[in-house]
């Protein structure tokens, strides 16, 4: 379980979806019982001292009405696709459940940025952009080959990394019916290796709380 500051207040954490209904007993204990509502993103848990949680349904599960359909449709496996890119670096996979069952990670030469002032700055962002450029191209090509034969058997595709390059990536006509599927979250990631896109499926697949 991890936990951030949320904007306006409160913080986020992200809850394994097998623990979410330990979670919620903590919370009662915290608390005192909470009243139960089904909401658009989820469920909204109200306890009586006025404290609030918001279990957000984790991408590519349905929407239930109470707390322990919620609970169980939220660690039902489901087929799950990923892209997470950065710059030179792109991961792509399929997580069945909790498993990784296909992936591939690549990366690709992007020069570093250049210092202000330099004689050659201008050919150095020239030439910088010409390589991300490259490298965005490259991702969207694996892309089409790793997950768009999946689409059809996927329930979200859930991306990380840097937003702009994801956006780039999904831009490609071929990948519409990827950027169908895409799920609202965005995973903070590093520069994607296979480890990173590993730990990226716990991370889909996690119950986010917003608690006030």
């Amino acid at each position: 379980m991890s936990s951030r500051p949320a904007a306006g207040g409160g913080r986020w954490v992200e809850v394994d979806p097998g623990r979410v209904l330990r979670w919620v007993e903590g919370f009662a204990d915290r608390h005192g019982p909470p009243v139960t509502t089904a909401r658009g993103f989820g469920l909204l848990l109200i306890a009586p001292d006025g404290a609030t949680a918001e279990l957000h349904t984790p991408p590519g599960a349905r929407s239930t009405p109470d707390l322990t359909a919620f609970a169980g449709v939220a660690a039902a496996p489901r087929r799950i696709g990923l892209l997470l890119a950065r710059k030179g670096a792109v991961a792509v996979g399929v997580a069945d459940g909790t498993e990784l069952v296909t992936s591939k990670v690549d990366t690709r030469y992007v020069q570093g940025r250049t210092a202000a002032g330099g004689w050659s700055q201008q050919r150095f962002a020239r030439r910088r952009d010409n390589q991300a450029k490259a490298a965005l191209g490259d991702a969207a090509d694996l892309a089409v080959r790793l997950l768009l034969p999946a689409a059809g058997t996927l329930t979200a595709v859930v991306c990380g990394g840097d937003r702009r390059a994801v956006d780039t990536v999904l831009a490609d006509r071929r990948l519409a019916p990827l950027a169908a599927l895409r799920a609202e979250r965005l995973l903070d990631v590093p520069e994607p290796r296979r480890a990173v896109l590993v730990a990226a499926v716990s991370a889909a697949r996690a119950v986010h709380i917003l608690v006030r």
